[in-house]
């Protein structure tokens, strides 16, 4: 709850907000952090230290809580553009074609964006344009991030947190790691 809060909300800058996001991906991210495969020197340490049903627990907890709303947060044309079109010229999908045209996520690995800090969302494209986050299946957000720039991914933070979200797809329902 340090970095989290005691609602799950995160801290509105760098750690997440956990609550309402699927408890089979929060689970897998635990075991990422666990195995180095998410590279974050206290989420490691915590997560190393779990047992796998500890693991399982934590995030059922989170993933029952209250979603927090959206932080309302202002819009650039060109995030607006890559989220729900993406750039052909540079072969990137849209970021909607797996997190949602709300932010709502979209399948067991496509976490929803809305509500989420906008400087974690900036920070994670970061950790992948960099290989320190490779939990994701396919490398697909190592190839995405790579072709975005530091203000692209800055402007999509900022832009996916004022997304206004919705309830998760029914597939990602039933994630489990």
């Amino acid at each position: 709850f340090t970095c989290h809060g005691l609602r799950g909300e995160g801290d509105g800058a760098f750690s997440p907000r956990l609550a309402g996001l699927d408890a089979g991906y929060l689970e897998r991210q635990l075991i990422a952090y666990a195995d180095g495969r998410r590279d974050h020197p206290q989420m490691g340490y915590i997560a190393e230290n779990l047992t796998p049903l500890e693991r399982r627990a934590v995030s059922l907890h989170y993933a029952t809580m209250v979603e927090p709303r959206p932080n309302g947060q202002g819009v650039s044309l060109v995030a607006q553009r890559l989220y729900h079109v993406g750039d052909t010229q540079r072969g990137l999908a849209s970021c909607a074609s797996c997190h949602g045209e709300r932010g709502e996520g979209i399948g067991p690995a496509n976490p929803p964006l809305a509500g989420q800090p906008a400087g974690y969302v900036a920070a994670q494209l970061d950790r992948w344009r960099h290989s320190k986050r490779r939990s994701d299946p396919d490398g697909a957000m190592l190839r995405i991030s790579q072709l975005l720039s530091p203000a692209e991914s800055a402007a999509l933070g900022v832009y996916a947190a004022a997304l206004p979200g919705g309830p998760p797809s029914p597939e990602s329902l039933g994630a489990s790691p």
